[in-house]
């Protein structure tokens, strides 16, 4: 893998390099992660790319090349262009395992080491994390409106063709079962699917003659796609040819659900019971809900999931919260914190919990500043270390994060999966060191939760 160092904008650098001029870029320092809000109507967030972003770091270097372009271009002097040539984090950062759920002021990633350290990484971990929940928080809908029924994510000729390799990653730790994507399947190990499109039905003299070969070719468990002419007429044509045995047909256009409903009773009339009903065609989480009752066994989803289903970043933003009063290596730590309206951030390192009750029902979001929070019995810590002096520790399998999704998913009061706009399912509470209950400049309105 490349270097990743240059995926960063050209002020990180200045910044540095007024930093390291002013004697300051070694000051202790706390970069905070988190979202203010989430997309309009959305009940609760999706972590994702904390795995990508692992590996983004690990390959963070300012090589030959890369300090040359600086230095070329002035935008670092040869003492900045020195200290880069060297750059290694080395660090802690913690952050909420990647399959968890967030709320707004969720501090996801916390970045602690000297500001000259921190501050470089900010571009890079916002472009991951921003981009992959996005479209594991429009994912996580999509799956638990299918419920049983397995959703592929298809959507790689939507969006930029490396943006589509991450999506397919994050759509599969929110529970798609399969892309279409290979790039995915071999760099993140996610099963893959695919068959036929009309291009090759278009491409016999007939659709008899298309079939006829696709079957030879995967067999009759294969998936048809069935609506280039009449759909019925291809149905009748594809169960001849595999006397009953067809494994699916697809459908791709029209009134989805009539038709369904339609195929499923001419399949069984013609002896295939066992045939699936695959749908596809501009879906998001709404047309998934409204096909519920119909008799559909999975869902190919494209455009909505990898645009995050109107909602193509999360709108992660990444802050100093805190930092040295100097830079001696026993100096105290300060907060900071931005005032701006609209733009505010709490200062001052954060502690996690997400509060249960007793049935295991979460209802509420804990942070403490700079300290942890009070807890109980039914808590759960939300931050995980993902790096432990420049080393990472937080690596973990695809299939981890998307078990961890499941269960977390399930935590949430049954309000979470309502398609209906509405607040974050549970509030966030801020709890200052002796449990003092802080203001919580996120919550745009009142949600209900307990203690």
């Amino acid at each position: 893998m490349p270097t990743t160092a240059l995926l960063t904008d050209h002020y990180e650098l200045t910044m540095l390099r007024a930093a390291l001029k002013a004697g300051t870029a070694s000051r202790r320092s706390v970069f905070e992660l988190f979202p203010r809000r989430l997309p309009p109507g959305r009940r609760y967030g999706v972590v994702a790319g904390v795995g990508r972003a692992l590996r983004a770091l690990s390959h963070f270097r300012f090589d030959d090349e890369s300090c040359q372009f600086l230095r070329d271009r002035a935008i670092v002097d040869q003492e900045t262009a020195d200290w880069l040539a060297d750059y290694r984090f080395g660090g802690q950062i913690w952050g909420y395992p990647e399959g968890e759920i967030y709320f707004p002021g969720s501090p996801l990633v916390i970045v602690e080491g000297s500001f000259a350290e921190g501050v470089l990484l900010e571009t890079v971990l916002l472009s991951i994390y921003n981009h992959d929940s996005a479209i594991a928080s429009a994912a996580s809908r999509m799956t638990a409106m299918a419920g049983d029924r397995p959703c592929i994510e298809m959507g790689s000729r939507r969006t930029q063709e490396l943006a589509a390799v991450a999506a397919a990653r994050a759509a599969y730790i929110a529970g798609f079962s399969a892309t279409s994507n290979l790039e995915a399947g071999r760099r993140y190990q996610v099963p893959t699917t695919g068959t036929a499109a009309h291009s090759f039905t278009l491409l016999h003299s007939s659709e008899r003659d298309a079939f006829a070969a696709q079957i030879d070719a995967l067999g009759e468990d294969t998936t048809l796609l069935v609506d280039t002419f009449d759909v019925f007429e291809a149905v009748r044509t594809g169960v001849e040819l595999t006397n009953g045995r067809l494994g699916a047909v697809r459908l791709d256009s029209g009134d989805l659900a009539l038709l369904a409903k339609q195929v499923r009773e001419l399949l069984d009339s013609l002896g295939a019971t066992r045939t699936r009903i695959i749908v596809t065609s501009d879906l998001d989480e709404w047309n998934i809900a409204s096909l519920a009752g119909a008799p559909v066994d999975g869902y190919g989803v494209g455009t909505a999931l990898v645009t995050g289903s109107g909602h193509p970043t999360s709108g992660f933003v990444y802050k100093l919260v805190a930092r040295a009063e100097s830079s001696e290596p026993d100096a105290p730590l300060v907060s900071v914190a931005k005032k701006s309206s609209q733009k505010i951030s709490i200062g001052g390192r954060k502690f996690a919990l997400r509060r249960l009750d007793a049935a295991g029902v979460a209802r509420m979001e804990l942070i403490g500043v700079g300290a942890p929070p009070p807890g109980d019995h039914n808590d759960r810590p939300l931050l995980v270390q993902l790096v432990r002096d420049g080393e990472i520790v937080g690596s973990e399998t695809l299939e981890a994060s998307r078990q961890r999704h499941f269960r977390t998913r399930a935590e949430l009061p049954m309000e979470a999966l309502k398609m209906s706009r509405g607040e974050p399912v549970i509030e966030t509470r801020f709890l200052e060191p002796g449990g003092v209950e802080a203001v919580n400049p996120f919550a745009d309105s009142e949600v209900k939760g307990t203690p």
